[in-house]
């Protein structure tokens, strides 16, 4: 199975920005082997990989939601517990559309292994395998972002965010409705941001696309979930975005950076 990845608003093309995820901190999700950790891993999380010298950003929500990214547009999407300081992670790895791993695949599964300090950093090595077969590893060391603690509402998100490669504008009103329109392929994108959490930086993206024409049109129609934040620290603010979705044939995954007005 192809498992492209698309930049986002349906556009193709992303070199180097961040994230995806799933949930967990139950007995339930620990018996099933889902991962342990003590402390806390919630926040935005940025460093480096030493064995391939590419920067990794990682988002986590307060419910465990993850999404570890390369600077390369590789994605590693897990689960975190919310406490415990050992990290046993399960991760689905994607590549940038358009792009594969060195045998041809696009797509493997591995685990993340390490500790996380609260509020401090997070190391970790990556024992990850493609779909060809394929060994992938890694050895990252994390710190973490100020930007985790700034508070999250609809209404602080809220605003019109440029897409640089396109041009397209994506609009979030203060009710966390999100809608845009890009020119060059037609797709159409509705949803929302919320948060579950308004202490984090880390907000919960759902949408779908429709109208898209040409090689974009197996979008049309497929849900998108995960994870965004804010970082205000350049002269405008930065929204990232990253989401997952499948088809009945096809899984996909969506990170951009927006620049907001």
């Amino acid at each position: 199975m192809r498992v492209p990845c698309f930049s986002f608003i349906g556009t193709i093309g992303f070199a180097g920005a961040l994230l995806l995820g799933g949930c967990n901190n139950s007995a339930l999700d620990n018996a099933l082997g889902l991962g342990t950790t003590n402390g806390s891993a919630t926040g935005v999380w940025s460093g480096s990989d030493s064995v391939s010298g590419l920067g990794v950003t990682a988002l986590i929500n307060s419910a465990g939601q993850a999404t570890f990214i390369r600077s390369d547009g590789v994605q590693f999407v897990g689960t975190v517990p919310a406490s415990g300081s050992t990290l046993t992670v399960p991760v689905d790895g994607y590549t940038d559309f358009g792009n594969a791993f060195s045998d041809g695949s696009t797509y493997g599964t591995g685990t993340l292994n390490g500790t996380v300090t609260s509020g401090s950093s997070i190391s970790a090595t990556l024992t990850f395998t493609t779909s060809g077969g394929t060994a992938v590893n890694g050895t990252w060391s994390l710190n973490y972002e100020s930007q985790s603690t700034t508070a999250s509402s609809a209404s602080a998100i809220s605003g019109n965010y440029t897409d640089a490669s396109t041009n397209a504008v994506l609009s979030i009103n203060a009710n966390g409705v999100m809608n845009s329109q890009n020119p060059a392929n037609g797709c159409i994108l509705n949803g929302s941001v919320s948060t579950n959490d308004t202490t984090t930086n880390v907000y919960e993206v759902s949408y779908t696309y429709g109208n898209c024409t040409g090689s974009y049109a197996v979008l049309n129609g497929v849900p998108f979930t995960g994870l965004a934040t804010v970082s205000t620290s350049a002269s405008a603010p930065v929204l990232t975005m990253a989401v997952t979705g499948a088809s009945s044939t096809t899984k996909y995954c969506i990170v951009s950076p927006l620049t907001g007005s």
